[in-house]
């Protein structure tokens, strides 16, 4: 049997993405023993419960201590006092890494919090669900998905070495791994990340708000391409406030070019030009279809939920 790539993993708050780590890695034979570190007394019976870690305790430091792999899954903005806790409790050679949607800031907290004698990763695993807590986890949330890692710019051997065995660890996982600059990281994901969710979340409040037009109706009639808004809307409050304070000058950037974007669309609407909202849709139907293709997604109907539904549904049916 295969060494496992840490000895020792610690996960600093255990929602979604920390459970779904923990699964994988233990069903990949990836980690050897597992700490979790959790500051709700209720996520922290949960996870005792569901019993994937060895140790479950409110205290970091007490997680982190000896662990090979410090893996920080809280929202973005407690990223610094997450790394704040745990610093004192590293050893030496320590890799340190995070699952944050934005690399910017969180990198600029770890490597003010964390001290030298550990490695810094900052890592983004490009996955999840509307989902969240301890029993949203799963252990194929990663499979065939990216995970983006910003490394430091460090050239000396072994902090190249802890990026290898980061990557190793992600790739065990079933993800995809990339290395890209931090500042591009926060763009890229501005525009296929961030924006999207704005958008969701305006367009479900709006709905709700409209004179005229229930609640109940809104729920009653609801077509597909609003449900998927709703689904996306669902997501964790914390997580997305976080990310849009942190990240706010590439996702104003980004909603600059999307608002002039609407308003020539809103003009074409107006004038009765079908030629130009024919090639506009045209044009997003092949980004659409070469999604499909690159494995991101599924062509089933609703995007295949509804076969996933039916399965998880049997899998909890008594036997």
């Amino acid at each position: 049997m295969t060494a496992p790539l840490y000895g020792k993993m610690a996960v600093i708050g255990c929602g979604l993405i920390g459970a779904s780590v923990i699964l994988a890695a233990r069903a990949a034979g990836a980690v050897g023993e597992v700490a979790v570190a959790d500051a709700s007394p209720q996520a922290r019976e949960r996870i005792a419960a569901l019993g994937f870690a060895d140790s479950v305790t409110a205290d970091p430091a007490e997680a982190a201590r000896d662990a090979d792999l410090v893996l920080l899954a809280v929202p973005v903005m407690a990223m610094g006092e997450a790394a704040r806790a745990v610093a004192p409790a590293l050893k030496p050679g320590a890799t340190v890494t995070d699952v944050g949607s934005v690399k910017g800031s969180v990198a600029q907290a770890l490597a003010a919090a964390l001290p030298d004698g550990c490695f810094v990763v900052p890592g983004h695993p490009i996955a999840g669900t509307e989902q969240s807590g301890p029993d949203a986890g799963f252990a194929e949330l990663f499979q065939h998905r990216w995970v983006i890692l910003t490394p430091q710019a460090r050239t000396d051997a072994p902090y190249q070495a802890a990026v290898e065995t980061l990557t190793e660890f992600w790739t065990a996982l079933g993800s995809n791994v990339e290395l890209m600059d931090e500042r591009h990281h926060d763009l890229v994901l501005a525009v296929t990340s961030h924006l999207p969710h704005l958008i969701a979340y305006n367009i479900v409040g709006t709905a709700a708000d409209l004179e005229g037009v229930t609640q109940g109706e809104v729920m009653k009639y609801s077509a597909g391409g609003f449900r998927d808004f709703t689904r996306i809307a669902a997501s964790d409050p914390t997580m997305w406030r976080d990310v849009f304070l942190t990240n706010k000058d590439a996702v104003l950037e980004v909603l600059g070019r999307f608002t002039e974007d609407l308003q020539a669309l809103s003009r074409a609407i107006r004038w009765g030009e079908g030629e130009k909202l024919f090639d506009l849709f045209s044009r997003t139907r092949q980004i659409r279809r070469g999604i499909i293709a690159a494995g991101q997604e599924s062509a089933a109907p609703n995007f295949g939920r509804d076969v996933r539904s039916s399965l998880e549904t049997a899998d909890t049916k008594p036997q």
